[in-house]
């Protein structure tokens, strides 16, 4: 069983990094199974319904029945992202013409899941969760006026966490685990080579190079590892009441990969400035720590909440280095930290389903206009989730949920014509639509 379990979850692995590097969206994703989204999460660290509490709160694992627990999950998510553009300045001495707006950057993608719960006795569990905590996309038409400042960006994630609970009493268990993550980071960027030659050797090095709007891109890309943890309690406060907190660590990232450049004039063949060679980026992700409640309020009604916070203050600005020590790009994001707050109810209609619906006000950690990057134009979000749960029999049970989320309009106005990338400014509009499907099974 053990055999078969590990190489499960080795193939759930490399489908989950294949299906990212094909579509990824989002940096955050919340998405870790479906059985709670219907209720927008909430309550996902004291509800403790399937092997999905692996993620959530491992000290769940000790409130699930005698025997073996299998989730096999995906959540498909669809986003909708559109710039209107208000006033940007295109860069120094590129082509005018080269003006768009660019598009829908967001890209769909489908995030699978699997976690795998079991009791070791009356007092400890085992667990293992395989899934995908982050990922970015955004790509915009490679015509449009802000592609100095960017025209893909992708971060993918594969999250690998074995998990072990104990169960200190009838009314209190603690539980942790210990995650391994893989990450890789690809980023295109357009090239003003007629504003590089300029800065350089003024109107003689511009004329080398072909005069003004004279392009390329810059691909840039890379990965590695990182380790980090997660600890859990979950507290029967009343006979209908749980109380579960969880926390779940930073990870230390430090990716190496290589940068390119297509395009490139003669005249910049030799400078260092557009050469191509290896590249270094130290990442730190946020640790969060999540509160949340579940209380059975008569025989079928049970109500969920969630308050979650999370230091995305940890990224600020991330030097792209070359080998030699000098910066290729700074990427600044300046975030802030943030709260996520979430509510949610059951409803138990008859002995086989059970409907879920929920609200969550999901904080942006992006602080204001100046700051916000083209590669990830996040506002505050607005989750309006509903689902259901469905028994298969004795041992099965199949979760379907829905979200819908609504982003707040974003400005920007990202100044970076002294670089030669121009000025964006204007207004983001965004929504996303999430669709999940889980299964279920013990044996």
């Amino acid at each position: 069983m053990q055999r078969n379990v590990t190489a499960l979850a080795v193939a759930s692995a490399c489908l989950m990094f294949s299906a990212l590097q094909a579509r990824a969206a989002g940096f955050a994703l919340h998405e870790q199974g479906i059985s709670g989204l219907g209720n927008a999460y909430a309550g996902a660290a004291a509800v403790a319904e399937d092997a999905t509490t692996v993620w959530w709160n491992p000290a769940g694992m000790a409130r699930l029945a005698p025997g073996k627990h299998f989730s096999l999950g995906g959540a498909y998510i669809a986003p909708s992202t559109e710039f209107e553009n208000k006033g940007s300045v295109p860069a120094a001495l590129s082509n005018p013409a080269l003006n768009g707006s660019g598009g829908d950057a967001g890209e769909a993608k489908l995030v699978p899941s699997f976690f795998f719960a079991m009791d070791l006795g009356p007092k400890w569990n085992i667990g293992l969760g395989v899934s995908v905590p982050f990922g970015l996309a955004t790509k915009y038409d490679s015509n449009w006026i802000g592609r100095f400042q960017g025209v893909q960006s992708e971060v993918e994630t594969v999250n690998i966490n074995p998990a072990v609970s104990f169960k200190v009493s009838d009314a209190v268990s603690v539980g942790g685990g210990i995650s391994y993550q893989h990450g890789k980071v690809d980023l295109t960027t357009a090239v003003n080579y007629s504003a590089a030659a300029f800065a350089v050797g003024g109107a003689p090095a511009l004329g080398a190079v072909g005069g003004p709007g004279v392009e390329g891109q810059n691909k840039t890309s890379v990965d590695g590892d990182a380790w980090g943890f997660n600890l859990g309690a979950l507290f029967n406060i009343l006979p209908t009441t749980r109380l579960g907190v969880h926390y779940r660590s930073s990870l230390d990232y430090d990716l190496d990969g290589s940068t390119s450049f297509s395009n490139r004039p003669a005249a910049l063949a030799a400078s260092p400035l557009v050469a191509d060679g290896n590249v270094n980026l130290k990442l730190k992700t946020p640790d969060s720590i999540a509160l949340s409640g579940v209380h059975d309020l008569g025989q079928n009604w049970q109500l969920l909440a969630d308050a979650t916070w999370t230091q995305w203050s940890r990224i600020d600005t991330l030097p792209l280095t070359r080998a030699n020590g000098t910066t290729l790009d700074t990427l600044v994001f300046k975030f802030r930290d943030t709260w996520r707050l979430s509510a949610g109810a059951n409803f138990k209609l008859g002995s086989a389903w059970t409907l879920k619906g929920g609200i969550a006000w999901d904080q942006s950690p992006v602080p204001d206009a100046a700051t916000r990057s083209v590669r990830l134009p996040d506002n505050d979000r607005l989750w309006l989730s509903f689902g259901a749960a469905y028994k298969v029999g004795r041992a099965g049970k199949l979760d379907l949920g829905y979200s819908f989320v609504k982003v707040q309009d974003a400005d920007i106005n990202n100044n970076q014509a002294a670089a030669g990338r121009g000025v964006v400014t204007g207004t983001y509009s965004a929504n996303i639509h999430v669709f999940g499907l889980q299964y279920q099974h013990t044996f």
